[in-house]
């Protein structure tokens, strides 16, 4: 089997009804990124964090997986699909993808302030001030915020190489270094790129696009695919 390296972002999940943060109506125009988004805001206002969070994982709970999630699970009955993923949803999982590698962590995870390594499953929909890992240092959400280092990318760029094939879902390609991945892909690798909006795309060669949302799109990359 071939190996389907698949790179997600917001617009996987916005036909789950999970809010995309840079569209016109999307959660930066009415949070500003310094408040509730970076190193910065944790220190000064952990509580409003919190919130913002807990506000996020309420919508994620009441939320399903949507067309575009389960036929990325379809395509493990012909390809060795890795999914990397922009999302701090759990709708892939849920969807029953079997490999799937988080960027920018985990809305229902929670970790030590003290110690990183410490994460831990959130139980319901909050996670307030006072919960605290088991040495009493305050849990923290388990996203990775604008400023810090994203762990996984060097991995991610790794499975990248590997791909036979590249699909690229619902990312606008402008928040790095994940935008960077597409660098990766060996010559002469095809890749796809599944979005309704016009999208920069950086140095990649061979790109089709595939001017649709999610569910649609990856339906029509199927077809073209599997011949």
């Amino acid at each position: 089997m071939k190996n389907l390296v698949v790179l997600t972002g917001a617009g996987m999940s916005e036909e789950s009804g999970i809010r995309t943060f840079r569209e016109s109506g999307g959660l930066w125009e009415e949070y500003k990124i310094t408040e509730v988004a970076t190193p910065e805001a944790w220190r000064r206002n952990p509580g409003l964090v919190l919130e913002f969070y807990n506000e996020r994982r309420n919508d994620l709970l009441d939320a399903s997986p949507n067309a575009g999630h389960l036929g990325l699970v379809d395509l493990e009955k012909y390809f060795r699909v890795q999914i990397i993923t922009q999302n701090i949803d759990d709708l892939h999982e849920r969807a029953g993808s079997s490999n799937v590698l988080h960027l920018h962590g985990e809305l229902r995870k929670s970790r030590s302030t003290r110690y990183p390594d410490r994460i831990y499953d959130i139980k319901g929909r909050k996670l307030k001030l006072g919960d605290t890992d088991e040495d009493g240092f305050q849990l923290r959400p388990h996203i990775v915020w604008f400023g810090e280092a994203v762990p996984n990318i060097e991995t991610a760029a790794e499975l990248v190489k590997q791909a036979d094939f590249l699909l690229i879902i619902g990312t606008s390609m402008q928040v790095y270094p994940a935008a960077g991945l597409v660098d990766f892909v060996r010559e002469n690798i095809p890749v796809y790129l599944i979005d309704p909006n016009e999208t920069a795309i950086g140095s990649a060669r061979n790109v089709e696009f595939i001017r649709m949302k999610a569910g649609e799109g990856v339906a029509r990359f199927s077809e073209i695919v599997r011949g």
